[in-house]
């Protein structure tokens, strides 16, 4: 089949598919300047995972995620990468979550096979998946008429020492409503002052971002207070954190 026939083929497919401007529940950049569409498109042909062969675009990839990590005032260096999509920078985050919460309890000869993960009715479905993929018990907090975010109400009764994380909105995808950050943030910080540290990620614009204020040191732990960030855009999703983060 000539290239130009395949071409039409897919055309006539693609003419009744729904229109992404029209869909108010997309979370992917439904416009973008034309200079940037050409960029892409004449890179597409470039392996970008490969970084010893495409060494100037893994520099571009970290001027991103240094611009991001920027944008959230992330405290000192910070490392990251891109990801395919919002779905893939939360697992990534909460596999992290995971990994330093059981370095933590195995340092202190603690039981690792019961982790938990907290979060409300408003986050990304992907939460929920990571629970299930990867053995963590979800503890939702319930959604209700007229209250549609958490606070720390919510959550301190749900936090235990399993708990890998707790998650919060900045504006959830139902609403545009924001969760009681400062007060989770609070909460987290007596929790680490006697002796249980909970790293803490929230989760911005619509499911779209992923960031981590942490007891320890973001999206995981080592009982600070202070914080890094893990975030993703729209678009090409980006997830960054501090050294010790990753650990």
């Amino acid at each position: 089949m000539a290239a130009a026939d395949a071409m039409r083929l897919v055309d006539v497919d693609l003419a009744m598919e729904g229109d992404p401007q029209r869909n108010l529940a997309t979370f992917v950049t439904t416009w973008m300047e034309p200079e940037a569409q050409r960029l892409i498109a004449e890179n597409l042909h470039r392996n970008f995972i490969d970084h010893a062969e495409y060494p100037i675009s893994a520099e571009i990839e970290q001027r991103c995620v240094r611009m991001l990590a920027d944008l959230f005032h992330a405290p000192g260096k910070t490392t990251g990468c891109r990801t395919q999509g919002s779905s893939e920078a939360i697992m990534l985050g909460a596999l992290s979550l995971k990994w330093k919460w059981r370095e933590r309890r195995e340092a202190a000869g603690l039981p690792t096979d019961r982790p938990n993960l907290v979060f409300g009715g408003d986050v990304h479905v992907v939460w929920e998946k990571f629970c299930r993929y990867f053995d963590v018990e979800p503890r939702i907090m319930p959604l209700a008429e007229g209250k549609y975010t958490i606070g720390p109400e919510d959550v301190e009764p749900r936090v235990d020492e399993n708990t890998i994380g707790l998650v919060a909105v900045l504006g959830t995808t139902f609403t545009g409503h924001k969760d009681d950050v400062v007060g989770i943030e609070n909460s987290c910080a007596r929790f680490a002052r006697s002796g249980t540290s909970i790293s803490r990620s929230t989760s911005t614009a619509p499911a779209a971002h992923s960031c981590g204020p942490s007891c320890t040191r973001s999206r995981n732990g080592t009982s600070s207070s202070s914080r890094s960030v893990r975030s993703m855009s729209r678009d090409t999703s980006t997830a960054w954190c501090t050294p010790e983060s990753v650990g």
